[in-house]
């Protein structure tokens, strides 16, 4: 009698093959993502040309955009107009108030070697690839950079 109860109960049954399934799935899982291993990195492409800048809100309910390393304004963006513009930078605003971060840490506006156009919030460290929202839009970004050889 002993013998046909441990047979029954060493039976392999479809829910053990279910659990140990999953139980190997979330183990190699948990090993991949604390070793590194399987995880493919690309290269950040290099930086040809940037800009720090720092958006103010004017009194007239214009923006103001200014080079952070002078202050001295590139941009005046009318209300009503600078849509992509605006809704990007209320965007990053709402950000930073949740942070508590303040408007004074420039963002970063980088033309990369393999044509992204890239927006890095030096405060809460995300960065938005621009260029991925279309040529027009990336343009109203695009023009905020220096003149070529202006040495940024």
């Amino acid at each position: 009698m002993s013998t046909i109860t441990m047979k029954t109960a060493m039976r392999f049954r479809p829910l053990h093959a279910v659990l140990l399934v999953v139980g190997l799935s979330v183990a190699f899982a948990v090993f991949a993502r604390l070793t590194g291993l399987g995880i493919l990195r690309m290269p950040e492409p290099e930086i040809v040309q940037y800009r720090d800048l720092r958006f103010t809100d004017r009194a007239d309910g214009s923006v103001g955009v200014l080079d952070a390393s002078d202050d001295a304004i590139i941009l005046i963006v009318e209300p009503g107009q600078g849509g992509f513009l605006r809704g990007v930078m209320r965007g990053r605003a709402r950000e930073r108030r949740l942070g508590e971060f303040g408007a004074e840490p420039p963002f970063r506006l980088a033309q990369h070697s393999d044509g992204r156009l890239t927006l890095e919030d030096s405060a809460t460290k995300i960065k938005i690839v621009l260029s991925s929202f279309g040529p027009t839009n990336a343009e109203a970004f695009a023009k905020l950079l220096p003149p070529k050889g202006d040495g940024k």
